[in-house]
C-alpha cells in the first residue's frame, strides 16, 4: 500500500467494471466491498469519473480507462506513486487534459510522483525536477530543476521560463544521447 502504479497501459478487467478494477488493490489486501466503497468513490471522484462506478472498460475511451488506472493506483493512498508512461499513447488533446488533471491531482496528493515521460514538455509541465537519463549502462546524466509555482494552468506552457526548461531539458537529452558536449545543464 506504499506504493501505487499505473503503467503505460490503463490494465483494466475486461470483465469487471470500473468499481472493481479500482477496488482490485484493496480487495487483494482483504478489504470487504462495503468498506472499500468510500475509497473507491473518492478515488473515482478524484479523477473525474464518479458516475461510472459501474461502466465497463469497453464502454470507455483511452482517457477514461487511463483514469481508472490511476484511481485504482490512488484508492491505497499510496506515499510514492510510480508513473511509467501513462500517457503516451493518448492522442495530444486527451494526453494535454490527463496533464491539467493530474498536475491538479498532485497539488491534492500527499504523495511523491515519479512520473516516467519520454516528452520534454510534459516533464517541464508537470515536473518540479528533472531527471535525464541515458542508456546502456543506465544513469542519470543531468538533473534539471523547473523552477515554476507547483499549481500549474495551460499558460504556464507560454511562459519564457517554460521554453528556457524545455531547451535545457532538450540539450540534456541530445548530451545523454552523445550528440551535444555536456554544458551548464542543472541550473
Amino acid at each position: 500500500p506504499e506504493f501505487g502504479f499505473v503503467f503505460q497501459e490503463p490494465t483494466l478487467m475486461p470483465w469487471s467494471d470500473v468499481f472493481s478494477n479500482v477496488w482490485l488493490p484493496l480487495r487483494l489486501t482483504g478489504v470487504s466491498k462495503e468498506k472499500a466503497r468510500g475509497r473507491v468513490e473518492e478515488a473515482l471522484a478524484s479523477v473525474g469519473l464518479a458516475g461510472f462506478a459501474k461502466a465497463y472498460p469497453r464502454q470507455l475511451s483511452g482517457g477514461m480507462k487511463m483514469r481508472v488506472s490511476i484511481a485504482r493506483a490512488l484508492v491505497t493512498r499510496p506515499a510514492v506513486l510510480l508513473m511509467d508512461e501513462p500517457f503516451a499513447a493518448l492522442d495530444e488533446i486527451t494526453r494535454l487534459k490527463l496533464n491539467d488533471d493530474l498536475a491538479e491531482l498532485q497539488a491534492s496528493l500527499s504523495a511523491t510522483v515519479v512520473f516516467v515521460t519520454h516528452s520534454v514538455f510534459e516533464s517541464v509541465y508537470l515536473a518540479d525536477r528533472i531527471v535525464v537519463m541515458a542508456a546502456r549502462p543506465g544513469r542519470a546524466v543531468a538533473e534539471i530543476s523547473v523552477d515554476a509555482p507547483p499549481m500549474r494552468r495551460e499558460g504556464f506552457r507560454l511562459t519564457a521560463t517554460y521554453a528556457d526548461t524545455c531547451r535545457r531539458t532538450s540539450q540534456a537529452l541530445h548530451v545523454a544521447m552523445g550528440e551535444a558536449p555536456p554544458g551548464d545543464l542543472c541550473q
